[in-house]
């Protein structure tokens, strides 16, 4: 009964057992499905909740929706990621972490096409709404001052 006793938590051995090597969730289930929560990239939330994402993936706790979830800013159903709370657009917008809801630092924002990190970049210069943050650098200044030299030379040849 000692053990139970409320706030007794004090232990003076170390545990039995210890794990000999780490769980690993893709040994024995070999899904498809699997391997698309394997390889999804959780962004537009904040670290402590990328952090239980990641978990959850790793230990085999993460489902997937199986139809989108009703937005808590929008009231529309538009929440395509389990466990977020608001849509991309909304998170976006007030930039706030999609998960929690909380004014935190987003640690990787929100993209389009998320399966091409590559052609991010690219992607951003040629549709600014493609992401959420615009990034306003001299180098897309004057990439886009380039594109529209281009089209004046390609003008004038004609």
């Amino acid at each position: 009964m000692m053990s139970s006793q409320k706030g007794n938590v004090a232990r003076s051995r170390p545990q039995k057992h210890q794990n000999t090597f780490s769980f690993k969730n893709d040994k024995f289930d070999k899904s498809v499905q699997t391997k698309k929560i394997n390889a999804k990239l959780h962004d537009g939330v904040c670290q402590r909740c990328k952090e239980v994402l990641e978990w959850r993936v790793k230990y085999s706790k993460y489902k997937p929706l199986t139809k989108p979830k009703k937005c808590v800013k929008c009231l529309q159903k538009t929440v395509k990621d389990s466990y977020h709370i608001m849509c991309r657009s909304c998170a976006c917008q007030l930039e706030v972490c999609a998960k929690c809801g909380k004014k935190e630092d987003v640690v990787i924002p929100f993209n389009k096409e998320p399966e091409k990190v590559e052609n991010g970049e690219n992607n951003q210069n040629s549709n600014p709404r493609r992401s959420c943050k615009i990034k306003e650098d001299s180098t897309d200044d004057s990439e886009l001052g380039t594109d529209l030299d281009d089209g004046d030379d390609s003008a004038h040849v004609d």
